[in-house]
């Protein structure tokens, strides 16, 4: 056996589970950094192969089957496991039993040294809602394996993606008045997704000292109207809040479900959980990992700069995609973000199909309805913005901090890439993005218009303009197509009309 084999022979083997969730997909990309070898079991390997690196090995698996469990921890010494039912259209405990039960067997019969499973806080007692009480069993279950379990229970986990906290964005964002439950006044103590992961991936190394449970949140007990405003603050809206005794949890979680549709199917069971005090009685964590949690201020912060650094780190083109966003009538939803995103592909190399994006605005124009973009710039300068006075500073070439119009050059790749953030008076920000990829064919060219509303406002400005930008953005990558293809001195083929890029995705 070479050194190399030894090494590898030696480093702990894990198996992570629930690599397509919110927290496992985090956690994957912290254990991909470890000396580790790493294996994730999903029922879909093919929805989690383009997340995982080539070192992480993907199994097939389910925990519903337990035949598929044995080979999935054969020779595992740490295994995670962060499964549970609540989206599903079942009996979700009886489900999370099932599963939990399977698990614990598998555990034992391979031989696995340690599980460590994310539950949920809240004091045992009749009172105590099913999700709960549910997330709690199973933890029991785990440790009925004989393998040590380490359990970290946990509130409201304030993170972008987060359904906790998706749920707060999509109620601020749309109500500036929310006439509230009784359970917006329930104490949690939330913690930050990074948080989070530090104890999650802290516990590989922990000294085997039999099973514990672990109660971690960050230092602030807040209501969940306490964090509503928070978030409201930091995004700089106004919002009233009126509680009232009146809404049951089943007429709560239909007021939940008109208001946020995404979240109706889990609705009634997230609802009955708001109604039990989620807080950290035992801060032991804190002590036995050496970490200090932020604070909630800190956290929804983070969240926010967080959502901004993986918008601008994912290709918007993929984000588009019906698997990373939702489809609606005023475009896809990505996050609080909404998106216009169209293709048109040209029979050219990106050079060429690109160079008419790098000489948009200014006395070139805007290659559609240059009087309607004259007019916004008016309608701007009226409001007390800058209007479309600035121009360019060079008609052909294009450099960061570059002003165009009432945009400024936000990123630029010659030939390939053009970000274009506005600097117009509106209610949220916007961004125009251009990218040119090569195909087998020539050249596909990405147009995306992006908002993100502030408010109501902002959410009517969008979709009340959203009929004329739709034809406004058609029509200027139609003319930009045929601008490069006449640059070019050639005619534009019959492939050149622009795609639907959801179609195209799905």
């Amino acid at each position: 056996m070479t050194a190399n084999e030894q090494a590898t022979e030696r480093r702990p083997r894990v198996l992570l589970t629930g690599a397509s969730g919110y927290v496992g997909g985090r956690l994957l990309q912290h254990l991909e950094r470890r000396d580790i070898t790493l294996r994730c079991l999903a029922r879909r390997p093919e929805f989690v192969r383009a997340k995982i690196a080539k070192s992480t090995e993907l199994v097939r698996g389910d925990a519903f089957d337990a035949a598929s469990l044995t080979t999935a921890l054969e020779g595992i010494d740490t295994a995670y496991y962060l499964i549970h039912s609540m989206g599903s259209l079942g009996n979700f405990e009886e489900q999370d039993r099932i599963a939990a039960k399977n698990f614990a067997a598998a555990a034992r019969h391979a031989g696995v040294r340690r599980i460590i499973y994310l539950g949920g806080l809240g004091v045992e007692s009749p009172g105590l809602s099913p999700h709960l009480r549910s997330r709690q069993e199973v933890g029991d279950l785990l440790r009925e394996s004989g393998c040590e379990v380490i359990e970290f229970r946990a509130s409201i986990v304030i993170g972008s993606g987060s359904l906790s906290f998706e749920l707060v964005r999509s109620l601020v964002e749309k109500l500036p008045v929310m006439i509230c439950p009784r359970w917006v006044s329930t104490e949690a103590q939330p913690i930050a997704i990074e948080d989070l992961l530090l104890y999650l991936e802290a516990a590989l190394e922990r000294p085997a000292e039999g099973s514990h449970i672990f109660e971690v949140g960050g230092p602030d007990r807040a209501t969940y109207g306490q964090i509503m405003k928070e978030y409201a603050k930091q995004r700089g809206l106004k919002r009233l809040l009126i509680s009232v005794p009146v809404l049951t949890p089943r007429l709560s979680s239909l007021w939940l479900g008109l208001v946020t549709p995404v979240y109706a199917r889990i609705g009634r069971k997230l609802v009955e959980s708001m109604k039990n005090p989620t807080v950290v009685h035992n801060r032991s964590a804190e002590a036995c990992f050496g970490l200090k949690p932020r604070s909630l201020e800190a956290a929804i912060g983070r969240a926010l700069a967080h959502e901004d650094h993986q918008f601008a780190t994912t290709r918007w083109s993929d984000a588009a995609s019906a698997s990373l966003g939702i489809k609606t009538w005023g475009g896809v939803q990505f996050g609080p973000r909404v998106m216009d995103s169209r293709r048109i592909e040209l029979p050219l190399p990106p050079k060429d199909a690109f160079r008419p994006v790098q000489e948009i605005g200014g006395s070139r124009g805007w290659y559609f309805a240059n009087w309607l973009w004259t007019l916004r710039g008016w309608i701007d300068l009226l409001c007390g913005g800058i209007g479309r006075r600035r121009g360019r500073r060079d008609p052909q070439h294009v450099a960061v901090g570059d002003t165009i119009d009432w945009w400024r050059v936000e990123q630029y790749a010659p030939g390939h890439l053009l970000r274009l953030a506005a600097e117009m008076k509106v209610p949220g920000r916007a961004w125009l993005q251009f990218e040119a990829t090569a195909t087998e064919r020539g050249t596909e060219l990405h147009q995306l218009a992006i908002f993100d509303p502030v408010g109501i406002l902002g959410r009517l400005y969008w979709y009340s303009l959203y009929p004329l930008h739709a034809i406004i953005f058609h029509c200027m990558l139609t003319q930009i197509g045929r601008r490069a293809m006449v640059d070019a001195r050639c005619e534009p083929s019959s492939d050149s009309k622009p795609i639907d890029p959801l179609k195209k995705s799905a």
